[in-house]
């Protein structure tokens, strides 16, 4: 099975996350941030993976460091459990629409990390969310998933809408890229030999 367990410790955030690739869909979530544990959720649910997150942060100041410092342990915990990347499909895109929203998300499992995002959110918060952590959210994952991701929201009004519709798009397009083929079960997906 691909698995990983990851421990953050900083003097801003305490996070610990456990990942199965091969999962079920089934999550605990308690990051103290109650709309990135609904976004988590997303990820769990329609990505097949089991994912365990409990974090403590400081959130007195606000919840930049705790959903950055997620997705930095989140894209370690990716890393560890994909392990040497052989027969994996590598590329993975989807299609989310939620209600009038409509996003697509494309993922590469490259080992090069980089976030092109296009979102035009329709309000600066969800609640007590601020939304401009969607980004940092993704941005952390990538730098230590070594992902390749394109997310966009290509329509949208209602803020929940998008940002619920992008995090769908990405848990579909993640598990695409994660999925074996048995035909190259024992290579790369690389002509180079090597993805990084």
């Amino acid at each position: 099975m691909r698995h990983a367990e990851v421990t953050r410790n900083t003097l801003e955030t305490q996070i610990r996350v456990h990942l199965n690739l091969d999962g079920t869909g089934e999550a605990h979530l308690d990051t103290g941030v109650p709309f990135l544990d609904h976004m988590l959720d997303q990820i769990a649910r329609h990505g097949h993976f089991d994912l365990e997150i409990i974090a403590r942060g400081d959130l007195v100041i606000d919840a930049h460091h705790t959903v950055e410092d997620i997705g930095i342990a989140l894209g370690q915990a990716i890393t560890q459990a994909v392990g040497d990347k052989k027969g994996l499909t590598r590329y993975g895109h989807a299609y989310v629409p939620l209600d009038e929203s409509l996003s697509r998300v494309v993922v590469d499992l490259s080992g090069r990390p980089g976030l092109f995002m296009e979102v035009d959110f329709s309000r600066a918060t969800v609640g007590q969310f601020d939304t401009e952590l969607v980004e940092e959210f993704f941005r952390a994952l990538v730098n230590h998933a070594g992902l390749t991701l394109h997310i966009d929201n290509l329509k949208g009004k209602n803020t929940h809408h998008q940002a619920e519709s992008i995090f769908k798009a990405f848990a579909r397009a993640l598990s695409m890229a994660l999925t074996l083929d048995p035909r190259s079960a024992d290579r790369i997906p690389s002509t180079k030999g090597t993805l990084g």
